[in-house]
């Protein structure tokens, strides 16, 4: 962003402020200068007049000029294609040092003398504006011939640039950056005089605009003749100054007005807008296919925020559009439809000046100073959006800044800085933050704000003060969970691993595996390896465990925690767990012949991480890596959270590990412990008795906890299933052992208490489920 201090001086009196100062101010602002210039125009150009023009008669791109420099006419030979008589121009004088190694001296060029030249733009220290002199006007001061043109204050400004965050989009305009200084300075802010050169027309007598209600940005139309107009030399200057110079005047006067105000401005003519009748033209407002904004006439025009239109032709009329879109809204749709931009979304999408009026009535007061003239009236449509209201408690904002700060200082600075301020009582106030501060949301957003103007360096330093608070939240308790997790895992002898959250898409198919849908699943795949995200832990771990087997290892022991995705890429946390071929390392307890794992080890090992659980047969097998008779569901709190099994032999052969592998996934998103909070323990000794039982197989294990749970015998602490027992003679019922821990609170039990107990439980279990004893 490139400033000039003439420029901002038409918004806020920085005379008396030096330019080192409003750098130090920028800084300090969190306005970052990047550079600063000096623009002087070199001693000997003069303002010159242009008496005479004629064509050089040896030369036909030559022409021989009589030249009024105030002193005396001289003859200059100008190659220009735009000179003329009765012009105003620069003119280097004999003598004059344009640069170290060009000096003007007496010359004749094809046999004619020439003393001094006419300059162009480039040639004075200047930006180019044009491809020939340039022609001086009033604009820059009254012209006086013979007048140094390094006295002119206009022309020989100074420029800084200013390196702007991605969210300062109200800073990218004059009008922006005044309003900073001002706060900064305590500057009040220049007010403006509406010129209104009409030409007694309404509006509606040129053209109309049908505006579909569905479209999100607002917008306001006016309509301007542009027959007798032409840019002011200054204007020129000022927006070649900061690279904005278009291709004819009129879009050179928008992109001024733009710059100045911050208001995202478009024109078109009106040969473009479609035919509505004899002499009423009209433009449509609606949206596209992709959910932009676009303006139609006999063809697409623009797409507002996105890609502004042009005038490629200077018919007399014209059509200008000031526009605002919710910069978050046009963002995220531009990033949702990928969709290529132009230069208009850079203002547009950083937050462009929602005050659409402002910024037409000062392209209309440029513009009728400069001969245009302008139709009454205008075309309005306002989207009203509202403004955040955040309120302030002082003595909070104090604490958050370090420093107490008095409330009248505060609403000081946030007046100046554009909010509505309203104040509660002697410590509170209700701020309503600007419509072109889309970029603050909270306390601490305005309170930056504060420190900004007040200055971080004002800020008294002091040491840091750690205050313990209770921050604990549902987040914060599941990674708890997760690491208790993971160190418990370590604890059973897992060696935790990480792998990639994608996998391979034909594995996981071929294993009948759940997979991405193809909409939801990977574009761009890093390798084909891993061409879709990972529906499982199972493939990954079990493709670890073989690399582990090909190095050597009997034992292999891994768990991973991370996000696994289902068919519509839904993230859920989970956490995997293998245990492949030997249950322990060899040692001299084993005789160097460890045995190799199985299921209820495993099942043992994830019931030490997770706690007490219980297990259920598997309804049905989704994929093929289940083993057909070692398989079952994780119950936790009557949820299935997750599932166990021995591998398929197919698998383990496929992939070359131990026959002995088992594997477990539990979904982390189920689980939910309570605080646990402790009891007193007994001091009297516990009892055991087993109980034998006859079932059909028909009845689910579940079951019988459910009913043993109505009991509700606080003497009853555990109960197990210790062993499954089934032969002929039970036809088509099995035998279960369940071994119950017997205690009580408040004495030693004796057997009458035993029998008592059990004996309820056998009359629970008969009368709810008809099973005896065996």
């Amino acid at each position: 962003m490139i400033i000039t201090r003439k420029w901002l001086q038409e918004f806020i009196d920085i005379s008396k402020i030096s330019t080192q100062s409003i750098c130090k101010a920028l800084n300090s602002l969190g306005l970052e200068v990047d550079s600063t210039h000096r623009i002087l125009i070199p001693n000997g150009v003069v303002v010159g007049k242009v008496l005479e023009c004629e064509k050089h008669p040896d030369a036909d791109k030559l022409n021989v000029c009589q030249v009024d420099i105030g002193t005396k006419i001289e003859q200059i030979v100008c190659g220009a294609k735009n000179v003329a008589a009765d012009q105003f121009v620069p003119v280097a004088t004999v003598g004059t040092m344009l640069d170290k190694d060009f000096k003007i001296k007496k010359a004749k060029l094809r046999g004619v003398e020439s003393h001094g030249m006419i300059c162009s733009s480039t040639e004075i220290g200047l930006p180019k504006i044009n491809d020939g002199i340039m022609v001086l006007d009033d604009s820059i001061g009254e012209l006086i011939i013979g007048k140094e043109l390094n006295e002119y204050p206009l022309v020989n400004d100074e420029t800084i640039e200013i390196e702007l965050t991605a969210n300062r989009g109200d800073c990218l305009s004059i009008h922006g950056i005044a309003r900073e200084l001002g706060t900064y300075f305590n500057l009040p802010i220049s007010n403006f005089d509406i010129i209104n050169n009409s030409n007694n027309m309404g509006i509606g007598q040129i053209f109309d605009v049908n505006y579909d209600t569905q479209c999100e940005s607002s917008l306001v139309f006016k309509a301007i003749n542009v027959e007798s107009f032409s840019l002011k030399l200054i204007h020129t200057l000022r927006t070649a100054l900061v690279e904005q110079l278009k291709q004819n005047d009129i879009q050179t006067a928008i992109a001024y007005a733009t710059y100045e105000t911050g208001v995202l401005i478009n024109g078109y003519s009106k040969t473009s807008a479609a035919t509505h009748d004899d002499k009423i033209v009209s433009l449509e407002v609606k949206k596209d296919k992709h959910g932009f904004d676009t303006v139609i006439g006999k063809e697409l025009l623009s797409t507002i925020g996105i890609e502004s239109g042009s005038i490629p032709e200077m018919s007399d009329d014209i059509i200008l559009e000031a526009s605002y879109t919710n910069p978050e809204l046009l963002s995220q749709r531009v990033f949702d439809k990928n969709r290529s931009t132009g230069e208009a979304y850079y203002r547009a999408s950083r937050g462009s000046e929602p005050d659409l009026n402002f910024g037409l009535d000062r392209l209309s007061s440029l513009l009728s100073l400069c001969g245009a003239t302008i139709y009454n009236g205008s075309k309005n449509f306002i989207n009203e959006s509202e403004l955040t209201t955040i309120h302030l408690n002082m003595p909070q904002l104090n604490a958050i800044i370090g420093q107490e700060i008095e409330l009248h200082k505060v609403i000081q600075i946030l007046g100046s800085l554009g909010f509505s301020v309203k104040q509660n009582d002697q410590s509170s106030i209700s701020v309503t933050v600007p419509a072109f501060r889309h970029d603050l949301k909270n306390v601490a957003d305005v309170t930056e704000e504060i420190v900004r103007v007040i200055g971080i360096d004002n800020i008294q330093s002091k040491p840091l003060l750690m205050q313990e608070i209770e921050n604990s939240n549902d987040f914060s308790q599941k990674l708890i969970l997760q690491n208790e997790l993971r160190s418990r895992a370590i604890n059973q002898g897992f060696f935790e691993t990480i792998t990639y959250i994608f996998s391979n898409k034909e594995l996981l198919e071929k294993y009948n595996f759940e997979s991405v849908y193809k909409k939801y699943d990977i574009s761009n795949p890093i390798v084909n390896e891993l061409n879709t995200f990972r529906t499982t832990f199972a493939l990954n771990l079990i493709q670890a465990v073989s690399h582990n087997v090909k190095l050597g290892f009997k034992k292999v022991a891994l768990c991973e925690s991370g996000t696994i995705f289902d068919k519509s890429r839904n993230e859920t946390k989970a956490m995997g767990f293998i245990f492949s071929g030997e249950k322990e390392n060899p040692a001299v307890s084993n005789n160097g012949k460890p045995q190799e794992i199985d299921f209820f080890t495993f099942a043992q090992k994830i019931s030490a991480i997770f706690g007490d659980f219980h297990l259920q047969p598997k309804k049905k097998i989704n994929n093929d890596a289940i083993h057909p008779y070692q398989n079952a569901d994780i119950v936790f709190n009557d949820k299935i959270i997750g599932s166990i099994y021995k591998l398929h032999p197919n698998i383990t052969k496929d992939f070359g590990i131990s026959k002995e592998s088992y594997f477990c996934e539990i979904i982390l998103d189920q689980l939910h412990y309570d605080t646990i909070f402790a009891t007193d323990i007994s001091k009297f000794q516990s009892s055991r008795r087993d109980l034998s039982i006859v079932v059909p197989k028909e009845i689910p294990y579940k079951n019988i906890t459910k009913t043993l749970n109505t009991l509700q015998i606080p003497e009853i602490k555990q109960y197990n299933l210790i062993d499954i027992y089934s032969d002929e003679s039970l036809k088509e019922s099995e035998s279960l052992t369940l071994r119950f821990t017997l205690q009580s609170d408040e004495k030693t039990f004796t057997e009458e208490d035993i029998n008592e107990i059990m004996d309820k439980v056998i009359d629970k279990l008969q009368d709810d489920l008809n099973i005896g004893l065996r």
